[in-house]
């Protein structure tokens, strides 16, 4: 097919170009404005990418252009666009509509774009724009992108404070998703979407304080999600009900929310393999992993935030911090729970530490505590002092034993008198008359052949009360303790 008449220089040499998909530079950089020798209309670009051009056999046909400045807007929504898109240092004065189109590998490098349009879009190649300017929306709702996204380098600046600057739903990537040391100021919404070759941010910056900076909310990543190494989020990521067959990682990445009272991360109902917790300093804002399912989680004390929400998650296996470090980790929720105690406990006992275990329901006993009425703390009280709420059962023993020493003491001081004929008594034993009075019943017969008398007698009271309620305590305990632990999961 001839050249169609009206085309100047570039578009020339753009036409001639496309059958054998030589690449037309017409400057090594991003045009700053409208030179004529790099002016070119997106509608060349459009009609050719869409059939009007010539092919060759032997060659592949393609629109490989650098250093232009586009004017008009390059739109092939919903067409079938059979031949690649290079695009390398271009300038575009609108923004580009690929909505609903099916294509094959399209590139925007190092470009200066006002937003892109790719709602619906399929391509069959990736979809790059690696080292751009982008000033205004991606949109890439329903989008199918085979050969993957990548965004490295890249700057996208929204439009305004209450719009996206990447915004996506139901997309699904295969091969990766790479937005690695890339800066993007605004939300970006990956709700729903699917990430079969991964997701890979290192070293990126998002940027929307006191707003959600990612919105992936139901997204499943396949293989690994690198959220780590430089990357930082000023403003809440949320991963509710995400799931990542593989891992999650944080490390040495940067979290805070822009408000202490927002989530700065907000992973309810999340399911993963591996999480890596570790980030560059303290995460600032709230934390919720809430009802949460992870295989491994590995953390540190040092970056735990000062709220963290616990409640229902399960894990097999934690990494990182000391046994009281942990006591903390899971005291963290202003709200007191059960289960994340439970689950604490459980996975000690898992692993052996019996010992550590017991601790674990002595401190979520304890911390319960603070959450009861004036009778409630003060029998709680009476149970941690005397029998460590039947997890420290020598506790009893030891009490038992100070006041089988201190009756044994006083009686042996002041004897207490006879209350029938002396030969028709047990001869009388301090220590046994003691034991009498501490034993609720009357096992040697001591008790009721003596009575304490003057002041002994108000210690005879006192050993009888304490016993009673030394033995109340150990069958409380021991109850508390025998009792089939509910399932923490």
């Amino acid at each position: 097919m001839p050249q169609p008449p009206g085309l100047n220089a570039a578009e020339q040499r753009l036409w001639a170009a496309f059958p054998t998909g030589a690449t037309v530079v017409l400057g090594d950089d991003r045009p700053a404005g409208p030179l004529p020798e790099r002016m070119v209309r997106a509608e060349i670009i459009t009609r050719l990418l869409l059939g009007a051009g010539d092919t060759r056999p032997g060659a592949v046909a393609a629109v490989r252009l650098r250093g232009a400045y586009i004017l008009g807007r390059l739109d092939v929504s919903g067409g079938s666009v059979e031949h690649e898109l290079l695009l390398d240092a271009c300038r575009f004065v609108e923004e580009p509509d690929f909505s609903n189109a099916e294509t094959r590998q399209l590139r925007f490098n190092d470009c200066r774009i006002p937003g892109f349009d790719g709602g619906g879009l399929r391509a069959d190649g990736f979809l790059s724009m690696s080292g751009s300017e982008i000033d205004g929306e991606i949109r890439l709702f329903r989008a199918q992108l085979s050969g993957g996204l990548r965004l490295n380098g890249t700057t996208i600046t929204a439009p305004g404070p209450e719009r996206r600057a990447l915004s996506s739903g139901g997309l699904v990537v295969d091969v990766g998703t790479f937005i690695r040391n890339a800066t993007i100021t605004g939300g970006v919404r990956f709700v729903g979407a699917r990430m079969n070759g991964g997701l890979f941010m290192e070293g990126t910056t998002l940027v929307n304080p006191g707003r959600l900076a990612l919105d992936a909310q139901n997204m499943v990543v396949e293989d690994t999600a690198e959220f780590s190494n430089g990357f930082s989020a000023l403003g809440t990521v949320r991963l509710r009900s995400a799931r990542f067959n593989g891992i999650l990682s944080f490390s040495r990445g940067r979290l805070d929310s822009g408000d202490p009272a927002r989530m700065a991360l907000h992973a309810s109902h999340m399911q993963a393999d591996e999480l890596l917790l570790w980030t560059d300093g303290q995460i600032k804002g709230r934390v919720s992993l809430s009802y949460s399912r992870i295989a491994l989680i590995m953390d540190h004390p040092s970056v735990w935030p000062d709220e963290l929400y616990l409640n229902g998650m399960t894990y097999e296996t934690l990494r990182g911090g000391e046994f009281k470090d942990r006591l903390s980790w899971v005291s963290r929720d202003r709200e007191f729970h059960l289960q994340p105690y439970e689950q604490l406990a459980s996975w000690y006992h898992g692993i052996g530490h019996d010992d550590l275990a017991r601790k674990v329901q002595l401190a979520k006993l304890r911390a319960r505590r603070r959450h009861l009425n004036p009778v409630g703390k003060a029998w709680n009280h009476l149970l941690d002092w005397t029998v460590g709420y039947g997890y420290r059962p020598w506790l009893a023993f030891a009490w038992f034993a100070a006041l089988l020493a201190t009756g044994t003491t006083v009686f042996s001081i002041e004897e207490p008198r006879p209350v029938k004929p002396a030969n028709e008594l047990p001869a009388f034993h301090a220590l046994i008359y003691t034991l009498d009075l501490l034993i609720p019943l009357d096992t040697f017969g001591q008790q009721l052949s003596y009575d304490a008398v003057s002041w002994s007698r108000w210690v005879a009271y006192a050993l009888v009360t304490t016993g009673w309620v030394l033995a109340t305590a150990l069958i409380a305990g021991a109850t508390r303790v025998l009792r089939p632990a509910s399932n923490p999961n």
